[in-house]
């Protein structure tokens, strides 16, 4: 980030730039509805200064009965430029949580466009316990233009995941608990199959993260790829529950210098309904 391209920066760094006229900070957490927590609340409560709030069950699109699947590109642009968030500004991104969903943010600002975007290192969390300052001031964001240019080689669709079981062109790496990848238990959400698409391979996003939620340092996390079977010399699509932490494995290929990382929006609650898509199971 310190050259415009990093796509994760310390808390020091924020803290150090949180008055720079081009910074600006979004909150980007996602509850899972099993969870029974609030996210814009606790963001009301306690967010770092001037952060705006980011919610991916509203800036998504309108006619998907799948969660929070990705709005039109003018869906996008007219929320976050009420969010003041566009051209010229240098966008951090962080979570409540240490990492789950400030990835999926970031990944949304690339594909529509907006190279300037990276995440907090350790999220909210590092942030508190470094006791750096939060308020609780209503924030009041001047509009500013944004200019959408989507970028369709960041994004797969469930037609493109069918051809590449034939083709096998790309790996694709599943971010999900390894329980629920192999199939030995129940999907959280209601109606889906267990298992995961046929030849994929599997690396838990959670390990990724160091003790305090900040990431591992690159080789760590290349040689976690490494393991998990990836082969650095062909793209990789990304998945997992819904589309949000697979974005964390997409941060951590792109910090490891991955160069064709794209992710599977519809996730395994598109693959995973009753229907045609073919599941693998085992251990």
């Amino acid at each position: 980030m310190h050259d415009g391209l990093s796509p994760l920066v310390s808390t020091q760094w924020l803290q150090d730039h949180l008055s720079a006229p081009d910074v600006r900070v979004v909150d980007a957490t996602y509850y899972l509805p099993n969870e029974n927590k609030n996210a814009r609340e606790l963001y009301q409560a306690s967010h770092i200064e001037k952060a705006v709030f980011f919610d991916i069950d509203d800036i998504c699109a309108d006619d998907s009965s799948l969660p929070h699947m990705l709005p039109s590109e003018i869906k996008f642009a007219s929320r976050v430029r009420k969010l003041g968030l566009g051209d010229g500004n240098r966008i951090i991104v962080y979570d409540q949580r240490g990492l789950f969903s400030a990835a999926r943010v970031w990944w949304m600002f690339k594909l529509f466009g907006h190279r300037d975007v990276a995440v907090l290192d350790g999220g909210l969390p590092k942030w508190l316990k470094e006791f750096r300052p939060v308020d609780d001031n209503r924030v009041y964001p001047e509009e500013r233009h944004f200019t959408p240019r989507f970028n369709n080689f960041l994004v797969r669709d469930k037609e493109q995941i069918l051809r590449n079981l034939t083709t096998g062109r790309e790996q694709v790496l599943d971010a999900r608990a390894a329980e629920r990848f192999s199939g030995s238990v129940a999907e959280p959400r209601v109606g889906l199959r267990s298992g995961h698409i046929p030849g994929s391979l599997n690396l838990p996003f959670t390990r990724l993260h160091q003790e305090d939620g900040s990431l591992k340092a690159v080789s760590e996390l290349k040689e976690l790829f490494e393991k998990a079977g990836v082969d650095y010399s062909k793209p990789v699509i990304t998945s997992c529950g819904s589309g949000v932490t697979a974005a964390v494995l997409s941060l951590g290929l792109e910090l490891t210098g991955h160069k064709a990382v794209s992710l599977y929006d519809g996730s395994w609650s598109e693959w995973g309904l009753e229907g045609e898509t073919p599941v693998e199971t085992r251990p």
